[in-house]
């Protein structure tokens, strides 16, 4: 066998361009393997030694001239090269009707394609000498080789602009043949759309789109269609890389991984498909600025047509949704539009009906908190029935998800946890206490000034102390206080229940200081904390007094919220002409 194919070798003194063009397309698929040339009268050029079973021979062999392999390492590249190779990929992108500035900037940010082409251009030379031969290459220069190599991968230069926008040379050429049947020219259009007008850079503050992300996930406790499945897989694949899913949102960094995960995005026409998306979505509220957040956390809406998306939408005018609705929920939970979470709805409508919830309080947490739809009933019948040990069933429940819908997705467990566990950081009088001589009697004087049975929760969840003060000595004289400043009893009661740890507040040391700056200095009436009850929270010597100081000194009128409710950098860009706050107000003040 091994005499066969030595005399087979021997008739083949050199090989041509194209012998070498598939020999080095063989090699790169099996990089690890000698191949052998046969002579021309034979099918295949090449073929692997491992392809003939030959038996092992343990006597010493024949030494056999063996043709250079392909190493690991690339080959002895100087600058030169790799300057004229860019040049050479340059020219036949313009051949291929891109611009200049568009071919140069592929070019110079392709390295390891340019790389590559230098390899097989670098290994032909080495072949041609090695078989001391005048093949087809020898009477082309090293521009024209590299030409002729690009040319030979038959990619038309996807795979170099796709490794130019972030993707490593094995995706680029994976993703190329995926688009084999688009043109080069139309693929960079369409990433430019994309990259200007859908993922452009937002307003993702924070990892806004990761913690979103996160969120998703973690409350999915349903089985998952095939959209949501390549998205958990897109997911997976950025929350691998360095940073986490908190570069979700930076586009530079994940639209690659965009394009590996779902490459049919460049299928897509930007006349009939991309821009009427667009348009659509911003006519039912979703931000331009915002857009591209709603699509990386569920790319496949954008294989979606408009007409499917609108019949889609129809599922959600049972909880009273408008389209402006369906738009705010579109952009805290994007996988409305899936087929699983849709499903799923109908049977939390039916679960809630049976527990006899009301409508009503339904459809608003759904509105509110969408989350609620990728959580299975059983998960969801867990907590309904831990409210309902507390006392709290259907229209009292119904009242506790309208308003904070994000319980529902709590563990029975981590609820009463977290719950008592604030209570007794905060203030373990509370669980000292007698419930009738103290914890009672509060409660009942609560509810006389106003703050009804929904409030308060809320009351004793921001100012536990008020179950501990002492009736006689503390909350009844600020409370009367306040009255006799001419604020009613359900002004107080407002008050208490936007602001709780009002009644916190010392009547000589705070209470009357501020109110009477508001009325003598200020000059506004009392009426104006009841709007703004946190108002008694702020130090009236280091913010009250200097930033109606500063305001005053501009003719500046304006509600207590907006003179106090701004931070220092917010503050001095709109009222004192800077961008950031070099000096306090307090210290222009002083």
């Amino acid at each position: 066998m091994l005499g066969f194919l030595w005399g087979c070798y021997r008739k083949c003194p050199h090989m041509s361009t194209k012998s070498f063009s598939i020999h080095w397309n063989l090699k790169s698929q099996f990089p690890n393997t000698c191949f052998l040339p046969f002579a021309r009268r034979c099918s295949l050029n090449a073929f692997p030694l491992s392809f003939f079973h030959c038996p092992r021979i343990h006597s010493p062999k024949p030494y056999l001239p063996q043709p250079p392999l392909v190493q690991s390492n690339p080959y002895n590249q100087t600058p030169h090269d790799v300057t004229q190779a860019r040049e050479s990929i340059s020219e036949y992108l313009q051949e291929l009707g891109l611009s200049l500035e568009d071919s140069i900037s592929i070019s110079s940010n392709s390295p390891k394609y340019v790389q590559m082409l230098v390899d097989g251009v670098k290994e032909l030379e080495e072949w041609n000498a090695w078989n001391d031969s005048n093949g087809e290459g020898d009477s082309l220069g090293f521009k024209e080789m590299i030409i002729y190599m690009a040319k030979e991968k038959g990619d038309n230069g996807k795979v170099a602009f796709l490794e130019s926008v972030g993707l490593p040379l094995s995706s680029a050429m994976s993703v190329a043949r995926y688009l084999s049947s688009e043109s080069l020219p139309s693929i960079i259009r369409k990433v430019k759309y994309m990259k200007e007008n859908i993922f452009s850079a937002g307003d993702d503050k924070g990892g806004l789109s990761g913690k979103n992300a996160r969120r998703m996930m973690m409350h999915l406790s349903i089985s998952s269609d095939e959209d949501v499945q390549q998205t958990l897989s897109f997911f997976e694949k950025i929350e691998a890389r360095r940073g986490g899913l908190e570069i979700l949102g930076l586009v530079d960094a994940t639209f690659r991984f965009l394009l590996e995960s779902f490459p049919r995005l460049l299928l897509l026409p930007v006349e009939s498909h991309l821009e009427p998306m667009v348009e659509f979505l911003e006519n039912i509220g979703v931000p331009r600025r915002s857009m591209g957040n709603v699509f990386l956390l569920f790319p496949p809406i954008l294989f979606y047509k408009i007409q499917g998306i609108k019949s889609k939408f129809l599922t959600f005018e049972k909880v009273g949704a408008a389209y402006k609705d369906i738009g705010k929920m579109l952009l805290k939970y994007p996988w409305i539009l899936s087929t699983s979470i849709q499903e799923n709805y109908e049977q939390i409508l039916l679960f809630f009906e049976e527990e006899k919830i009301p409508k009503t309080s339904v459809d608003r947490a759904i509105r509110s908190w969408p989350h609620l739809l990728g959580c299975s009933t059983s998960k969801l019948k867990l907590m309904v029935d831990q409210f309902g040990e507390l006392g709290i069933r259907n229209k009292k429940f119904g009242r506790v998800i309208a308003k904070s819908p994000q319980l529902l997705l709590k563990k029975p467990q981590e609820f009463l946890q977290e719950t008592v566990g604030k209570l007794v950081s905060r203030c373990p009088e509370v669980f000292a206490a007698n419930i009738d001589t103290t914890l009672k009697k509060k409660v009942e004087l609560l509810a006389e000034f106003g703050i009804s049975n929904d409030h308060l929760p809320r009351v004793i969840k921001k100012y536990p102390e008020v179950l501990v003060s002492d009736v006689n000595k503390t909350l009844l004289p600020r409370i009367n206080y306040l009255m006799e400043m001419g604020l009613s009893r359900r002004e107080i009661a407002l008050m208490i229940r936007r602001f709780p740890p009002l009644l916190g507040y010392s009547i000589k040391e705070v209470l009357k200081p501020k109110l009477n700056f508001l009325l003598n200095t200020i000059g506004k009436p009392v009426k104006d904390v009841v709007g703004y009850p946190r108002y008694f929270s702020y130090s009236l010597e280091k913010k009250i007094k200097p930033r109606f100081w500063v305001l005053k000194g501009k003719n500046i009128e304006c509600s207590l919220e907006v003179m106090l409710g701004k931070n220092d950098e917010e503050f001095a860009a709109e009222f004192m002409g800077v961008g950031r706050m070099l000096v306090s107000p307090s210290a222009t003040f002083q």
